[in-house]
C-alpha cells in the first residue's frame, strides 16, 4: 500500500511539472493554437508566438547559465574537503545493464560515482554508502540502483567491504531517511555528501533537516565559467544564441525542476 502511494506520488511529481517546463508548456500552447485554428479564430497565432518565444528564451545560454549557476555555485568548496566517517552518494546516475547494454551505463550524472571513488582513494572517509532503490514501472524486476552503483565502485578499486548499500529509497527525501538509519547503525556521524551540483541545495537541506552532519561535495557541474568575465558577444554569437538549443533547454529545465522540487519539499515539511 505504501509502495503504491509512493509510486503515485512519484508519477504525479514527474507528470505535473511537465505543464510548466518550457517544452511541455510549449506543446500545450501549440495544442491550444490547433484548437483555435480549428475554430477559425483569428487569435490562433498568439499561442504559437508565445510557444516560440518561450523556447527561444529558455534555450538562451546566458539565461540558462544564470539559472543553473544560482543553484550549482551555492556549495562550491572554498577549501579542501575535510575527513569524515563516510561518503554518501545519491542515486539517479546510472542505467541498468538491460539488453543490449554490455554492462551498467552511467549517465552524465555518473560523475557522482567517479568523485566518490576519488574521495575514498584520497583517504577522505573509510566507507562509501550508495543510496537508491529502483521503482518498477511494469518492467521486469531489476536490482536496486545502489547495487549497480556498488558494482561500479568495485570496478574503481573500492573494496566491497567498504561499501554500504541503502536499497529502499525512491526519492531524495527517502535517501536521507533510510541513510540515517544505516549511519546510526554503523555509528557513522559525519558524512561527505556527493551529488550533482544542481541537486546539492535540495539534498543538503534535506540531510540537515534529518540532523545529519553533512559536508557538501558537489560534482557534475553544468556551468563552470563566470558570466561576468565573459567577453562581449559578437553579432554572430548573438544571432546563434537566438537559435533554440536542446542541450541548453535541458539545463534550464533541470534547474526549474530543482526549484520546483525545493518548493514541493518545503511545503511537505521535508526541508
Amino acid at each position: 500500500m505504501i509502495y503504491d502511494e509512493v509510486r503515485m506520488f512519484l508519477f504525479l511529481s514527474k507528470l505535473l511539472p511537465l505543464f510548466v517546463y518550457p517544452l511541455g508548456l510549449s506543446c500545450i500552447l501549440l495544442l491550444v493554437a490547433l484548437g483555435l485554428a480549428w475554430k477559425q479564430s483569428r487569435w490562433f497565432p498568439v499561442p504559437i508566438a508565445i510557444a516560440f518565444l518561450l523556447l527561444v528564451v529558455a534555450s538562451h545560454p546566458r539565461l540558462s547559465d544564470l539559472l543553473v549557476r544560482s543553484l550549482e555555485w551555492r556549495y562550491v568548496p572554498t577549501q579542501e574537503i575535510p575527513d569524515a566517517d563516510a561518503i554518501v552518494v545519491l542515486g539517479g546516475c546510472i542505467k541498468p545493464a538491460t539488453y543490449p547494454r554490455p554492462m551498467i551505463d552511467i549517465t552524465e550524472k555518473g560523475d557522482r560515482i567517479l568523485y566518490a571513488a576519488k574521495l575514498y582513494h584520497d583517504g577522505k572517509a573509510p566507507v562509501i554508502l550508495v543510496t537508491g532503490g529502483r521503482i518498477q514501472w511494469g518492467y521486469k524486476q531489476l536490482p536496486p540502483e545502489s547495487e549497480d552503483m556498488a558494482t561500479l565502485l568495485h570496478l574503481l578499486d573500492v573494496p566491497d567491504s567498504d561499501i554500504l548499500q541503502e536499497t529502499r529509497s525512491l526519492n531524495t527525501y527517502q535517501n536521507a531517511i533510510y541513510s540515517k538509519k544505516i549511519l546510526q547503525r554503523e555509528n557513522l556521524k559525519r558524512i561527505i555528501l556527493v551529488t550533482s551540483a544542481l541537486h546539492m541545495p535540495r539534498s543538503y537541506m534535506i540531510f540537515q533537516k534529518q540532523g545529519i552532519e553533512a559536508i557538501p561535495a558537489p560534482t557534475d557541474f553544468l556551468t563552470t565559467r563566470s558570466l561576468d568575465a565573459s567577453p562581449q558577444p559578437s553579432l554572430k554569437t548573438f544571432l546563434l544564441n537566438l537559435i533554440p538549443d536542446v542541450a541548453i533547454l535541458s539545463s534550464t529545465t533541470e534547474a526549474m525542476k530543482e526549484y520546483i522540487g525545493i518548493v514541493v519539499y518545503w511545503l511537505r515539511g521535508w526541508l
